[in-house]
């Protein structure tokens, strides 16, 4: 297990399409292990595999009150509803956003073992899965932004708190309050 470099933005990688995994190996095992370290290290609740340079559909989400997830192939089949909630990204160091998401999603995905799953999520989860999920279609929370207006910098006493990883020389974010910001 291994804590990964993260790509900030405007690193190529964020901006592609992630491609399909087909079989689930011992690869994607460890990518998988190797992505919950790196969520953890840098205190997000999401991260997509391309944000750790790798182009396959993979994600890992770790929001308050729930497990760890690790899907692959994830994909939104159905959304609802409409709210106006706060994000950042650890691809996106020291911004914060106001963007559209939904009230509920229903998703599918492989677990790691193989198996089907799918997932009825609103609140938190449901926006770390469309915000995770648009990572893997090359797709930035401030793409959903209706105006420049809706990102902000941190404020220097915000951003006095965030540190770099020891083994980074890349940004992090600080952890922010659970319904505070999906990043």
């Amino acid at each position: 297990m291994a804590v990964l470099p993260l790509k900030i933005a405007p690193a190529p990688v964020l901006r592609q399409k992630a491609k399909r995994v087909k079989v689930i190996d011992a690869s994607i095992r460890r990518l998988a292990e190797d992505m919950v370290d790196t969520m953890r290290h840098h205190q997000g609740a999401g991260l997509a595999a391309n944000q750790v340079g790798v182009l396959k559909r993979v994600i890992t989400i770790e929001v308050p009150e729930e497990p760890v997830r690790v899907l692959i192939n994830p994909e939104i089949i159905k959304r609802e509803g409409e709210r106006e909630v706060e994000e950042g990204c650890l691809s996106i160091p020291e911004y914060r956003g106001l963007v559209t998401r939904a009230i509920w999603v229903r998703a599918k995905a492989l677990e790691l073992g193989g198996t089907e799953v799918r997932i009825r999520a609103e609140g938190i989860l449901a926006q770390a899965l469309e915000h995770e999920i648009d990572h893997l279609n090359g797709i930035l929370y401030i793409d959903h932004l209706k105006s420049h207006e809706d990102l902000w910098k941190l404020e220097p006493e915000e951003a006095s708190q965030e540190e770099a990883a020891p083994d980074s020389e890349e940004p992090v974010e600080a952890p922010q309050p659970e319904a505070a910001a999906i990043r």
